[in-house]
């Protein structure tokens, strides 16, 4: 199969060679940073953004109060400095006064009362909400002070607002309406214009109070294939690039001129199952499937082997041993004898959805789940969707399964909360739940001893991989490439371009 693959590869690499000439966007100037990616953003609105590629370009418009850097450890943003009361329900913020929205206008503690408000409001739908909900009250003594009442105490609440799904965004565009309609925020980037699936200008923010932008801004092309992009790299028409391919990345460095960046990521590829509908209802028939599943030969044939098999923590303090959570070895014996017991002997049909081009894996994950599935009379049926439809299905759980690449945090509890809590938001994309998972998540969440946290969550990465509802799969790299005159980007393990910021073309 891998040979297979090679050569198709090939091919379309000689093609992506002879077109890569006309489709780049002009340059603004000479001291933009010229930039290419396959998948485009799906929205602007960075409180219901899901999409990775959504929140790529997000990140560089718009800031949280805090944010994580390449060690995970949590640095001001919007905020300068903050405090948690010793009984931790209570969290006060000191705004930089030097923030300033896009438009010039100061960034307040209005608007960080807005934007939490917002947050909170379910009509808003936000991807974030249930990190939010020991929010009691926000209080704003002044301009630049802001105080988070909380109703028990939340020790990864902070580590949650660093998500640009907790972005500050002006009060006034949230009372106008026009969050989502166009992009204002206090990051280190202006979004002057977007072509959805074509490009992007953005131009540096004079004013972003983070520091000196060095570059002129960001033209993003939206090319149709990787193999189009490494050809644009290549000729030296594109001077950065994001990699989503594993195949096309690993060639990146036997190219002289060009530079690979490859970072482990918190983010993880997995096949989500649909509980609420028949047969996955049933305990056996869940893990079943876990048990038929060769997890090492879905990270080999569809990443490469550019990975590792991750159960459901994948932050490190919080890491285990996969091979000791249920069925993490594949027994197709045993996934048999559950079928059956189930009374599923002669298996089922069922769909499985996937997004064309994120993650670029998602076709053949699903072709290799297919085939090991139909060794216990599982007939998987692959529908591949256009993202923003995937999305949609997603959000809804309009699905029986569906193959993801869901993003990491540093904090278990903020990770998984909007899925496994009674309270999560995004429960119509789990539908499932039980009281050991929203009891286990609940004691995490206040506990304020390293060592009991990992304890918690240990014997909660325990419970859900026997119960299945999900079938972790492997946590790969995130890719960028550049030429060897683009200084100063640094990866994170949430795959974060914010980098670009800091960058400068020597």
């Amino acid at each position: 199969m891998g040979r297979h693959l090679s050569t198709k590869f090939l091919s379309v690499l000689a093609l992506a060679v002879t077109i890569g000439a006309t489709a780049i966007a002009s340059p603004a100037s000479a001291a933009s940073l010229k930039m290419a990616w396959k998948q485009d953003a799906t929205g602007l609105d960075p409180h219901k953004q899901t999409a990775f590629s959504s929140i790529r370009l997000l990140e560089l418009i718009y800031e949280p109060l805090v944010r994580l850097n390449k060690d995970l450890q949590i640095v001001p943003a919007v905020a300068a400095s903050w405090e948690f009361a010793p009984d931790a329900k209570q969290l006060t913020f000191k705004l930089n006064p030097n923030a300033k929205f896009q438009d010039g206008k100061p960034v307040t503690a209005a608007d960080v009362k807005a934007s939490f408000e917002r947050l909170l409001d379910e009509k808003t739908a936000a991807a974030a909400r249930a990190n939010f909900l020991s929010i009691a009250s926000i209080e704003t003594p002044d301009q630049t002070t802001v105080v988070f009442k909380l109703s028990q105490p939340d020790v990864p609440l902070l580590t949650a607002m660093a998500s640009i799904n907790a972005a500050i965004v002006p009060a006034a565009e949230i009372a106008a309406g026009t969050i989502g309609t166009k992009a204002l925020g206090s990051g280190p980037f202006k979004l002057d214009k977007w072509e959805p699936n074509s490009k992007e200008t953005l131009s540096a923010n004079k004013d972003w109070a983070g520091g000196k932008v060095a570059i002129d801004g960001i033209d993003i092309s939206v090319l149709p294939d990787e193999t189009a992009i490494l050809a644009a790299l290549r000729t030296k028409q594109v001077d950065f690039a994001l990699i989503n391919d594993p195949l096309v990345a690993t060639l990146v460095p036997k190219e002289p001129s060009l530079v690979l960046n490859r970072t482990p990521v918190l983010a993880y590829h997995v096949l989500q199952m649909n509980p609420s509908r028949k047969p996955m209802d049933v305990l056996a028939v869940r893990q079943a499937i876990s048990c038929a599943i060769d997890r090492k030969d879905v990270l080999d044939t569809a990443s490469v082997g550019e990975g590792k098999v991750t159960g459901p923590l994948t932050m490190p303090g919080y890491t285990s041993d996969a091979s000791t959570l249920f069925c993490y070895k594949q027994d197709i014996a045993k996934a048999k004898k559950l079928m059956a017991d189930a009374g599923f002997a002669n298996g089922f049909t069922a769909t499985v959805i996937a997004a064309n081009g994120e993650p670029a894996t998602a076709a053949a994950e699903a072709q290799v789940l297919q085939s090991q599935l139909a060794e216990i009379g599982v007939k998987l049926n692959i529908k591949m969707m256009e993202l923003n439809v995937y999305v949609d299905a997603w959000l809804k759980g309009d699905f029986d399964m569906a193959v993801a690449l869901n993003g990491g945090r540093a904090d278990p509890y903020s990770m998984y909360n909007r899925y496994w809590t009674k309270t999560g938001n995004l429960q119509k994309v789990t539908n499932y739940i039980d009281d050991t998972l929203d009891s286990l998540m609940q004691k995490g969440r206040v506990e304020t001893d390293p060592a009991k946290r990992k304890v918690i969550f240990a014997d909660f990465e325990k419970h859900l991989a026997e119960v299945s509802p999900w079938v972790w799969l492997y946590t790969s790299y995130s890719y960028t490439a550049q030429q060897k005159n683009v200084q100063g980007f640094v990866p994170t393990p949430e795959g974060s371009l914010f980098g670009l910021s800091k960058v400068t073309l020597q």
